[in-house]
């Protein structure tokens, strides 16, 4: 397989350079996430006109050049399953992949596999089998073997061809405009995920009082400042039972911090004044700035009218040819369900009332709710053998 191999940063400018008339970029990326603070980018394989390239960004230290045209408008940037390729993309530039097309998210729009694999969709699509011997490769060591090279290559080669097909799909379907509004909206959760606090994801830490899921957030806070300092994965340097057992404690004594089993053996011998200071920054917060527990399920939302229409966002797929895994579930039916029947002060819209999810589903719900539609059994031989009739106004 010929390819062009970029490997400085002065070749990557030039290449860059090349190819920025290019209507189409086809791009996959290779990266290792088991040991750092972020995931490490090792490999860029790029496809642009008849040319194939391999970036090495372990030799080509500064690959600015090739990001920031990516999110330069006026061409279509296609990746598969791209959510690491636009956090790349935003780690580098603060800017999401202009024109970006997810092969992977264009298919759920299409009625086929949502989430499918490469491998999956480019033996659908184009009829061919990808190999598979490298799926367990490290990227970092140097150098690459050609069979390595050759998988990574792999992974672009197709990408214009199952482009041409599922945007024509999406086209007959009139769903172009669906599936840009969707990639608009997954880039912002990108965007948002790289910068929000996410302490509350702290395993254990549910069951915990505002004072002490304030202490949470502070050690959680002091956790990623020295994750990033390290460049180690924040729960290697702080275990989740040992951060909500601290929080429980509550002490700034570094004798009681110390005396936490599994606080003596973890080489913190430095580290605890830091994090007797952040929990004494959370015993000192005003009770008014502590952060308080998730609202539960409302009870009005009957559990059976939830599972119901959980179950109708299959048949709604079905009839218009989406994946249901791309429409929403069954926490998104929940939201709708509270936000409908007990809405309270300050709740934002649900997502199945926004864009074209509020054409499809949240109308219909509506619908339901108000005894226009009704349920029956069309096909049984269907997977999804379920679809909505209207009711007749004259027998309600």
């Amino acid at each position: 397989m010929k390819y062009e191999s970029i490997n400085t940063v002065e070749q990557l400018q030039q290449f860059c350079q090349e190819i920025a008339e290019c209507p189409r970029i086809g791009f996959d990326t290779e990266f290792v996430s088991e040991d750092t603070f972020r995931p490490l980018l090792c490999l860029i394989q790029v496809v642009a006109g008849d040319r194939l390239a391999i970036i090495d960004p372990l030799e080509c230290k500064d690959t600015s050049a090739f990001w920031d045209l990516l999110t330069e408008p006026g061409r279509t940037v296609i990746a598969h399953a791209a959510r690491e390729e636009a956090r790349f993309c935003i780690r580098f530039t603060g800017k999401p992949i202009a024109g970006l097309f997810d092969t992977q998210l264009a298919a759920g729009f299409v009625g086929m596999e949502y989430p499918a694999s490469l491998g999956t969709l480019v033996q659908r699509l184009v009829g061919k089998t990808l190999p598979k011997g490298e799926t367990r490769t490290n990227w970092y060591r140097r150098p690459l073997t050609k069979d390595q090279i050759t998988y990574a290559l792999h992974d672009v080669t197709d990408l214009f061809e199952m482009h041409d097909q599922l945007a024509k799909m999406a086209e007959d379907l009139q769903r172009a405009d669906w599936l840009e509004e969707e990639t608009a909206i997954f880039q912002q959760k990108v965007i948002d995920a790289e910068s929000r606090e996410n302490w509350r994801r702290v395993s254990g830490a549910s069951g915990l009082n505002p004072r002490q899921l304030e202490t949470v957030r502070q050690i959680w806070l002091w956790r990623e400042e020295r994750a990033r300092d390290l460049d180690r994965l924040p729960k290697r340097i702080l275990r989740d039972d040992l951060l909500v057992e601290l929080a429980r404690k509550g002490s700034t004594d570094v004798q009681k911090i110390r005396g936490i089993r599994g606080m003596e053996r973890r080489g913190f011998s430095d580290q605890y004044e830091a994090i007797a200071e952040a929990i004494g920054t959370a015993l000192a917060t005003p009770d008014a700035d502590l952060p308080r527990r998730p609202r539960g399920t409302r009870r009005v939302v009957s559990p059976m009218l939830s599972q119901f229409l959980s179950t109708s966002i299959a048949c709604i797929s079905r009839q218009h040819k989406l994946a249901p895994s791309i429409v929403g579930n069954a926490e998104d039916v929940r939201e709708l369900l509270g936000y409908e029947l007990d809405r309270r002060d300050k709740d934002a819209e649900p997502s199945l009332l926004k864009g074209w999810r509020g054409e499809i589903v949240g109308k219909t719900f509506r619908r339901i709710l108000a005894g226009e539609l009704a349920i029956r059994v069309a096909d049984v031989k269907e997977s999804q053998p379920l679809e909505f009739i209207e009711v007749d106004p004259s027998k309600k």
